[in-house]
């Protein structure tokens, strides 16, 4: 098959860093074609050069599409080509309607006046392409993560997309949500749509991808031929990092200790609807040491629990008892539960976890700002040496602790919300999803530094829907269902199939 697009020779540098260097890359019509590497590798860089959002002139290198070069001075330019983009980050607005977002920006008008009706009509065209049964009227903020994603692609050919783009489509997906787009995928492939798919999730590479581009530290590594026989996800690791990596999970001795955090009875309801209930008469413990994990699908409380318990930062009319060291603890507000020793690294990064456009040192710092302040002020010099101090302890990759962290990789972003809790010294810490579209080198990385915690004595509780995951990392597991604690079990007698059986075990009557 021809190549529908060449980049050749990519160059990309910003303040202090070359984030691309000669970066060469071949896509063939009509096929899936996957991009992986490292956090940092500059593989979601490649793709805003591609698009137009870093224009012409600000990289070196060539641009050929369809047998021409090109050169895109805004993502206008690229769209009115069929070359769209959809970011890990949904562009959506969401106190719009799903054809209002579908179509903004590219209204159907007639003599400057919206068509709402063609419109609708278009939207639901669109709608039934990607299998959303929705009425065009319904809000985004009334759908789920992964009917949103949907609503992208449906946007996505509204403009007559021929070279979509996804960079970590599936990353805030279930599994069944990401089966579902995956097979979407495969069916427009069908069709003669070419895809560029970035992820990490290497299984989902290996399923859907007929080639693989590797890049490691801003470099082509090589392009994987998928349709030559199966690829292994070890194969494409060694092609990531270099090197074989014959553990996922790094060896931990636990020494678990008494008891330290408890909560009892935990109840929360919804902050929008009085007397639906969230989280419903939870009770949880961890011990010093340990690492306990909390399983269940997209849904079932997980998040809304850990946010409550942090501060009260979730719900209304909690109840509860909650204990640390023995003592009752008063969590009434996020100052007390970071007083109290308790520290929650949210699944969201980007909106809850940082300030994109303040530098690392001072997201760093944010959490505990009388740590690095005389009376009041704040010390620069000492500030300093603590930014630099969590940089390197966790390998932070940047160009220096004045980079803004808008422009770190995923991965890097999530190495600064982990110093920001650590910095504040907690006694038991809540991890949400917390290596959510990451590399598997940082994934190690952060395992590791769950070991270390916990070898400190101190209390690790891991949201996660990576069942393996879970598996392999910690050392008692939640299972939670609809607001409830369904089942518990030490990690060495868990398996998946049993996670799963403990939460479908409650639906099995309906299918009597």
């Amino acid at each position: 098959m021809p190549a529908i697009l060449e980049m050749k020779g990519i160059t990309k540098r910003f303040p202090g860093v070359v984030a691309l260097r000669d970066v060469n890359l071949a896509v063939e019509e009509g096929e899936i074609h996957a991009i992986c590497g490292e956090n940092g590798a500059g593989k979601s860089t490649l793709m805003k050069v591609l698009s137009g959002v870093y224009p012409y002139g600000s990289y070196e290198g060539e641009i050929w599409y369809k047998g021409e070069p090109r050169r895109f001075h805004r993502i206008a330019d690229s769209e009115h080509l069929g070359i769209i983009i959809i970011h890990q980050e949904l562009a959506l607005a969401p106190q719009l309607s799903i054809a209002e977002n579908m179509f903004l920006g590219n209204e159907p008008a007639r003599n400057g006046v919206i068509d709402w009706n063609e419109s609708f009509r278009r939207s639901r065209e669109l709608m039934k392409t990607v299998g959303l049964k929705e009425s065009p009227n319904t809000l985004i903020t009334n759908i789920g993560v992964g009917k949103q994603q949907l609503v992208e692609i449906a946007k996505a050919l509204s403009k007559k997309v021929k070279l979509l783009i996804l960079d970590e489509p599936t990353a805030s997906l279930n599994e069944a949500d990401s089966a579902a787009l995956l097979n979407l995928l495969l069916e427009f492939k069908k069709q003669g749509m070419t895809s560029i798919m970035i992820s990490h999730k290497l299984n989902e590479l290996a399923r859907v991808a007929d080639s693989i581009t590797v890049i490691r530290d801003g470099s082509t590594v090589e392009t994987i031929d998928c349709r030559a026989g199966q690829v292994s996800e070890s194969r494409i690791i060694r092609s990531m990092v270099g090197r074989e990596m014959t553990e996922r999970y790094p060896p931990r001795a636990s020494t678990i200790g008494e008891e330290l955090f408890s909560i009892r009875d935990w109840r929360v309801e919804h902050p929008q609807h009085a007397g639906r209930a969230v989280v419903k008469d939870v009770s949880l413990h961890v011990r010093r040491g340990e690492v306990v994990g909390i399983a269940g699908l997209m849904g079932a409380g997980r998040t809304e629990l850990a946010m409550s318990v942090f501060g009260r930062a979730y719900g209304r009319n909690i109840t509860g008892a909650a204990t640390l060291e023995g003592k009752a603890v008063k969590l009434d507000t996020i100052d007390d539960a970071i007083d109290a020793g308790l520290a929650y690294v949210t699944e969201d990064r980007k909106t809850l976890g940082l300030i994109l456009n303040e530098d690392i040192k001072h997201n760093i710092t944010l959490a505990r700002l009388e740590g690095v302040a005389d009376g009041g002020v704040i010390n620069e010099a000492r500030e300093e040496q603590v930014a630099t101090r969590f940089r390197t302890a966790l390998r932070i990759r940047s160009s220096s602790i004045h980079q803004r962290t808008l422009d770190l990789s995923g991965g890097n972003q999530q190495k600064v919300v982990l110093s920001k809790w650590l910095f504040t010294e907690p006694k038991v810490l809540m991890l949400d999803e917390p290596t959510r579209g990451i590399d598997v080198g940082a994934k190690f990385e952060i395992y590791t530094l769950i070991n270390d915690l916990a070898a400190q004595g101190k209390g690790v509780i891991v949201i996660s829907s990576e069942m393996p995951e879970l598996l392999g990392i910690c050392d008692r597991i939640y299972v939670m269902n609809e607001g409830r604690f369904v089942d518990e079990m030490p990690a060495k007698e868990a398996s998946q199939e049993k996670i799963m059986a403990s939460i479908m075990r409650q639906y099995a009557g309906a299918f009597q």
